[in-house]
């Protein structure tokens, strides 16, 4: 679940302003980097990328708003308190990001807060906690953001920083609830007949739902601009020659928008995409889409050969669950 608490915890990169003249000085010893550069992402629209010397290490200036932000190595990232003022050192070894960051120098305790609170919050069970009832659900966020408060108290640091991670924790609060809420809207839909569709075909001419009747249909709903739809393809391949000749058909369903529809022909084609392709025809807005609860994307369902909707929320291909689900159900 880290990438969720990543997501939410995105609304605490706002900033005090300019409220000092000094620059802030940061420097870093990265073993095993991931890139050749880092990046640094912050409030105002602030980036700024440092070149890595060939034994990882790189010092800088910079002239921030006082603030959070979020510093990058590759694919690895980790949230930063940066000041003007700050005269920050950072030791980490890519391999284990976020288990070895350490800083030191002025503004160290805060930064040191902020790693050991990506540790932290991977001890949170957000799986069961999102698959419990409403009422348990209640009571463990309750308990969470007691927790949360009561340790960022204790930690006796910057007021300035308190306040900004203490909006942190409340939106990572409210963030949570509103997902688990829409989570509950889609396992409502499981057991009920899915709604149909009538979409275009890649091969040509236009395919509904209820042409798929008599079979298992493991829908992908999916776009062309979409970097986590794009990275379950070689696994939904697999998944496909796994289940070849099965009682089952695999569906993916674009929502690109209309004027990209040449674009998704081409890119359908240059990867050589299997299963039946198709063409939503109004991308975010098209029924199915809508009454699917579909408000982030890829999204899998499971629908079963009389039409009625297995998970409206199923695993994805990279999951080894996924397998072990559709070989019970076509057993």
């Amino acid at each position: 679940m880290k990438k969720i608490v990543f997501v939410l915890c995105a609304v605490a990169l706002s900033n005090v302003g300019f409220a000092q003249k000094k620059y802030a000085t940061f420097e870093a010893k990265i073993e095993n980097r991931n890139s050749d550069k880092i990046s640094i992402i912050g409030p105002k629209k602030y980036k700024k990328e440092i070149a890595l010397n060939k034994d990882g290490f790189f010092k800088d200036t910079l002239k921030v708003a006082d603030g959070m932000y979020q510093f990058y190595d590759g694919a690895e990232s980790t949230m930063l308190y940066l000041k003007n003022g700050y005269d920050l050192k950072m030791k980490l070894n890519a391999k284990e990001f976020d288990e070895t960051i350490v800083y030191e120098g002025k503004g160290a305790k805060e930064n040191n807060f902020l790693a050991q609170n990506a540790l932290y919050e991977e001890q949170f069970d957000y799986d069961t906690a999102l698959a419990s009832d409403e009422l348990t659900f209640g009571k463990l966020l309750d308990a969470k953001k007691k927790t949360d408060a009561e340790r960022l108290r204790k930690a006796d640091l910057e007021p300035a920083f308190v306040a900004l991670h203490q909006k942190s924790i409340d939106q990572n609060v409210a963030g949570l609830q509103e997902y688990y809420k829409e989570n509950q809207a889609i396992k409502a839909l499981n057991e009920t007949p899915a709604p149909s569709f009538e979409y275009l075909n890649h091969k040509g001419g236009k395919t509904k739902l209820e042409d798929l009747r008599g079979k298992f249909v493991y829908i992908d709903i999916w776009a062309t601009w979409c970097g986590p739809c794009r990275a379950e393809i070689p696994y939904l391949k697999q998944v496909e020659e796994k289940f070849h000749n099965k009682n089952i058909e695999f569906v993916s369903i674009s929502i690109d928008t209309q004027k990209d529809q040449e674009k998704w022909k081409k890119f359908v084609n240059e990867k050589e995409l299997g299963g039946i392709q198709l063409f939503a025809d109004n991308d975010w807005n098209s029924a199915f889409v809508k009454q699917m609860g579909i408000t982030g994307i890829p999204r899998f369902i499971l629908i079963d050969p009389k039409g009625k909707i297995v998970n409206a929320n199923a695993d994805r291909p990279s999951s080894p669950k996924l397998i072990e689900v559709l070989e019970a159900l076509l057993k």
